[in-house]
């Protein structure tokens, strides 16, 4: 096995070694200033994977904004852990609870864990074979993501939906298979209830 620690500074390929550090978890403005990079996601950019495409339609010249995240920036290497926060807004298009793109690990044997610092939601998850799964977010719950399970945050509550997040530096992201068919299930309310029904799109969706 390569050593990658090597010694004065230097790794074993001649990289420099990482430093260990302290990062604040919260989101006030001076909290928030500790992390590298910042992206909004507007509903323009889930095109697609809301069930009613009419109240989609109708909400598209507003274009709110559903979440935003912020990320330590950290190698893309094996042994290196990206982490940041995820602020998922509270709403619904139609019946259907706002929520994240959603994604696989584009190193699809790579997990994930979920940290909620406010909030109610879910974390909906789901693998290739058809298998799926759905745990509750509550501040103070963690969530683990297992390998080769996508996965998308859903805001259920009426506020905002805080969550911290650490993976694998090189795991990466694959966003296109969700973006294609979406997920199994969505996430609605009824009746006052929180269900998790089966996505009338799935079944229409092209595979590749």
């Amino acid at each position: 096995m390569t050593n990658r620690c090597g010694t004065q500074g230097q790794s074993g390929d001649g990289h420099a070694v990482s430093r260990p550090f302290a990062l604040e978890i919260g989101v006030s403005p001076d909290q928030l200033r500790g992390f590298d990079t910042h992206v909004h996601r507007r509903l323009s950019a889930l095109q697609g994977q809301f069930s009613a495409q009419e109240a989609y339609d109708k909400m598209l010249p507003s274009d709110p904004l559903l979440y935003e995240v912020y990320t330590k920036q950290r190698p893309e290497v094996a042994g290196e852990l990206a982490h940041g926060i995820t602020i998922l807004y509270p709403g619904r298009v139609g019946n259907e609870f706002f929520m994240t793109k959603g994604h696989y690990h584009a190193l699809r044997e790579t997990a994930e864990i979920y940290y909620c610092l406010k909030g109610r939601g879910l974390l909906l998850m789901e693998t290739d074979a058809g298998d799926w799964a759905a745990e509750e977010f509550s501040p103070g719950r963690m969530v683990y993501v297992a390998p080769c399970w996508a996965h998308r945050s859903i805001n259920t509550g009426g506020e905002e939906l805080i969550l911290f997040f650490a993976f694998p530096g090189n795991a990466g992201h694959d966003y296109a298979a969700i973006e294609q068919r979406g997920f199994r299930k969505i996430v609605v309310q009824r009746n006052g209830s929180i269900e998790v029904v089966d996505n009338p799109r799935w079944s229409s969706a092209v595979v590749r």
